[in-house]
C-alpha cells in the first residue's frame, strides 16, 4: 500500500479541479485559473500577430468577418440562454484572415479568431462557402467555449507532476531502471493520455461547432462536405492512435450521427437569438463592404463588441 501513497495527492487534485463542458456534459480537468489562461493566450496571440501577414483581399476578409461575427453572436446567445453570462465577459472578439497557405484556423481563449487563406482556398466559392466556413470557425470557437486550452495546459501540468512523482518512487533503483520507467511513462503520457484526449477534444469541438453554426443560421451539413474536402486533400500517413486529431473519416462518421439531433434541437434558435438568415458579403468597386441579403437589399456589416447585447442582421 505504501508504494501507492504517491497517487493520493494527484487523485485529490483531479477531484478538486474537475469541471463540466456545458454543451456536452463531459467532465474535464482545469488546474489553471481562467485569468492566467486568458493572459497567456493574449500574449501568444499578440506575438503571433506581430509577424502574421494580414490578408489584403478586402472581399475575402469581409467574408471571414461576417461569418465569424455570426458565430460569435451564436456563442454569446448560447451562453446567455444557459445561464453562463459571466463567461461572455471573457471574450473580446477579433477576426483576422492571414495570407498563410496552410489549411488552418484557430480561436484563442478570449475570442481571437484567425483563418488562414489556405482554408478559404480549400473551401472555394461555391454555394456552400459560408456554411463550410461557419463549420471551421464554429469548431475553433468550440475549443474556446469548452475551455480546451485550460484543459490541455492542465493535462500537461498533471503529466509533468506525475512523471516527477514516478521519478521519486523509483529513485532507489538503478539508473537503468529509472531510465526505463521514465521512457515508459513518457510514452504512456503521450500516447495513452494526452493524444487520445486531444482527439476527444477535437470531436467535441466539431459538435459544438455544428451547434453554433446552426444557431447562427448556417447549414450544419456543410461540416461533412468540409471534412470530405479535407480528407481528399490530406497527405498524412500518421496512424490515428498517434495523431492529435481524429481521422477525417472518423469525424465525418460522427458528424453524420450528430447533425440530425443538432438540427432538431437548435434549428429554430437563429430567430430566437435575433440572427436573420445569413447573407453573402461582397465588395463594391469603391472598396466599401456591403452585405447583400436574399431579398436583394443591402446593409452594412455590424461591429463586434465585447459582452452581450449585439445582433447581426
Amino acid at each position: 500500500m505504501k508504494k501507492l501513497q504517491w497517487l493520493a495527492p494527484i487523485a485529490g487534485i483531479i477531484l478538486v479541479a474537475c469541471s463540466t463542458v456545458s454543451m456536452t456534459g463531459r467532465k474535464q480537468l482545469n488546474l489553471v485559473s481562467e485569468s492566467e489562461i486568458l493572459s497567456a493566450s493574449l500574449t501568444e496571440y499578440q506575438n503571433y500577430m506581430k509577424t502574421a501577414k494580414i490578408s489584403t483581399d478586402a472581399n475575402a476578409t469581409a467574408v471571414v468577418k461576417t461569418v465569424a461575427e455570426r458565430i460569435a453572436a451564436a456563442a454569446e446567445a448560447y451562453l446567455q440562454v444557459t445561464g453562463q453570462e459571466a463567461d461572455i465577459q471573457n471574450y473580446a472578439w477579433e477576426f483576422n484572415l492571414t495570407q498563410d497557405a496552410e489549411l488552418n484556423a484557430f480561436c484563442m481563449p478570449g475570442g481571437k479568431i484567425v483563418v488562414y487563406q489556405g482554408m478559404l482556398n480549400l473551401i472555394g466559392n461555391g454555394a456552400d462557402r459560408d456554411d463550410e466556413l461557419a463549420a471551421v470557425i464554429g469548431h475553433e470557437v468550440g475549443h474556446a467555449m469548452a475551455k480546451h486550452g485550460n484543459e490541455r495546459a492542465s493535462q500537461q501540468l498533471l503529466a509533468s507532476m506525475g512523471s516527477s512523482v514516478v521519478g521519486v518512487a523509483v529513485s532507489g533503483q538503478s539508473a537503468q531502471v529509472q531510465q526505463a520507467v521514465a521512457t515508459a511513462y513518457g510514452l504512456g503520457a503521450q500516447y495513452g493520455v494526452l493524444l487520445p484526449f486531444s482527439r476527444k477534444q477535437e470531436l467535441e469541438a466539431d459538435y459544438i461547432g455544428i451547434v453554433l453554426a446552426t444557431i447562427a443560421g448556417y447549414d450544419a451539413d456543410a461540416a461533412v462536405t468540409l471534412w470530405q474536402k479535407m480528407e481528399a486533400n490530406s497527405t498524412s500517413t500518421t496512424p490515428q492512435f498517434m495523431s492529435t486529431h481524429p481521422s477525417s473519416s472518423s469525424r465525418i462518421q460522427q458528424l453524420k450521427k450528430d447533425i440530425p439531433s443538432v438540427k432538431a434541437t437548435y434549428g429554430g434558435a437563429a430567430a430566437a437569438a435575433g440572427l436573420t438568415s445569413p447573407s453573402s458579403t461582397t465588395t463594391t468597386p469603391s472598396g466599401t463592404t456591403t452585405t447583400k441579403k436574399s431579398s436583394g437589399t443591402t446593409k452594412s456589416t455590424t461591429t463586434t463588441k465585447k459582452g452581450t447585447g449585439y445582433k447581426i442582421g
